[in-house]
């Protein structure tokens, strides 16, 4: 089979796996109704979905080259592929095991809120600086143990958490209004990313902006992005921090990096609507395009759940002070903000990942467009591994976490180099990730040796001239003004930031 990646640039290094090999002889079994998409005839993608016919060859593809300059072949290898080289046992659920790890997360999140409100007050640390440096670090754990109970969350949305969908419903639902999730809304918008990742048209969250669109938010042509000065490093740390901390708001109340083109919703709820405030396209009204009628009292269930957790947060904040709200609570949760949003990004972005337009997208192919990071003991126990074992679950999302490990093993064959992984050092790489995503992702645009069907293969370039450099574009020329013979330069694309 194909390699993804052949390394054209010795400082690249990422961890590969061996070729590509056909599907194990473990045991295939089925999986729930609410899991990734059922395979189509082509047992790879979703005929419903819209999704291409995976069996066709196309052999024009030309030269793709991620923004390392590593060469990218297309996936070959199917859903069947996956599924059958997973052991059986992976796909078992159990609601008593899930609920024990819930039960951990909140005695973790109780102990440390009793043991810092005993111990860190002016009676037993007269020093203000330290217990300002104590209360510092409470918010910090507070964080990672409250983005602990969101991803065990998450796991109830994909009803990995139990068999039981009721059950997984409840929990799914006391945890995230608890972190003030609209849990129904974002499970739906959520499963919707899942069945569209990677294509530019449908996914749901952290879709790159096209050339076009790029350049429309600089207000500048799309022919001079290439001829821009280097974005300076102060320009992204304030794009980094901004997108920590009003990225997770922005996108429930924006729909912001989620996809624009709402009109075509099949019941007509988007004609109009368009992302951004007042765009009528957000994750708390039923009307919102990114819901069915069938889902508008799940929708009001969330807002629900949403209204009794401010309900009790009004209530400590008048009773107990506002402050003390904001150290309990307040910051605490922004740390939550943070991690989601570090970490669904960098799954999603980064200089060896692809993704496709509508008619080259297939579910397999956007599957692969994710990557495996590490962030050691945080990552694996107090996250529950959402970091480490990403990929796996883009395939089949109803494995429940302390099973994916083992089946990340065991698809790394199947998928030989076409899966992606960024361990190198660790905890610190993770965090070293999001400067270098920062720096050189800044749009996507087709490779440009891309031929025939690799024309709908994008990858990321920057203005920062790293990595391969973007396409440089001649002017285009406007039709002569009347009476003048008078040619000048026009923007490609859209004036306002499609995002």
């Amino acid at each position: 089979m194909a390699t993804t990646a052949r390394p054209q640039n010795p400082v690249l290094r990422r961890t590969k796996t061996s070729d590509s090999s056909p599907a194990s002889s473990a045991n295939s079994v089925s999986v729930s109704p609410s899991d990734s998409p059922a395979q189509s005839p082509s047992a790879t993608s979703l005929s419903s979905l819209g999704s291409v016919d995976e069996t066709e060859v196309k052999n024009s593809r030309g030269v793709l080259l991620d923004t390392y300059g590593n060469e990218f072949q297309i996936p070959d290898f199917t859903i069947k592929q996956i599924r059958d080289a997973i052991p059986a046992h992976c796909f078992e659920r159990s609601g008593v095991r899930g609920l024990g790890y819930v039960a951990r997360d909140m005695a973790c999140l109780a102990a440390t809120f009793c043991i810092f409100n005993t111990f860190v007050t002016p009676e037993t640390i007269p020093s203000t600086p330290i217990r300002a440096g104590l209360w510092a670090l409470y918010t910090f754990v507070q964080g990672l143990f409250g983005t602990g109970l969101w991803v065990l969350a998450h796991e109830c949305g994909h009803q990995s958490f139990s068999p039981s969908k009721t059950l997984n419903d409840t929990v799914g639902w006391i945890c995230h209004s608890a972190l003030l999730v609209p849990y129904f809304s974002w499970k739906i918008s959520h499963g919707k990313h899942h069945k569209a990742t990677g294509n530019m048209e449908r996914d749901m969250v952290f879709v790159p902006k096209t050339r076009e669109e790029f350049g429309s938010r600089m207000g500048r042509f799309v022919h001079e992005l290439t001829e821009l000065t280097e974005e300076t490093p102060i320009a992204t740390a304030i794009h980094m921090v901004s997108q920590q901390l009003a990225g997770w708001p922005m996108y429930l109340f924006t729909n912001v990096t989620g996809h624009n083109y709402h009109e075509r919703q099949p019941e007509g709820k988007g004609k109009g609507k368009t992302n951004g405030f007042f765009g009528g396209v957000n994750h708390f009204m039923p009307s919102s395009p990114l819901y069915e009628k069938k889902d508008e009292h799940l929708i009001l269930l969330s807002d629900l759940g949403l209204a009794i957790t401010l309900s009790i947060l009004f209530f400590v904040g008048t009773a107990h002070g506002w402050m003390n709200l904001l150290v309990w609570y307040g910051i605490p949760y922004l740390w939550v903000n943070h991690w989601l949003v570090a970490i669904t990004y960098l799954q999603h972005t980064d200089p060896t990942l692809p993704h496709y337009d509508a008619h080259t997208w297939t579910f397999t192919r956007g599957a692969a467009a994710t990557i495996d990071r590490e962030f050691g003991f945080i990552g694996r126990t107090l996250l529950h591994g959402i970091i480490e074992t990403h990929v796996l679950h883009h395939y089949i999302s109803t494995i429940p976490f302390y099973h994916a490990d083992e089946a990340t093993e065991a698809i790394k064959p199947v998928m030989g180099q076409h899966y992606r992984s960024n361990t190198e050092n660790g905890p610190l790489g993770f965090l070293q990730s999001m400067w270098t995503s920062a720096r050189m992702c800044h749009w996507v645009e087709p490779s440009e040796g891309a031929r025939g069907e690799g024309k709908g293969v994008f990858f990321f370039r920057n203005r920062n001239g790293l990595g391969v450099p973007a396409q440089k574009l001649a002017a285009p020329m406007a039709k002569p003004t009347a009476g003048t013979g008078a040619k000048m330069n026009v923007i490609v694309g859209s004036d306002s930031d499609n995002e």
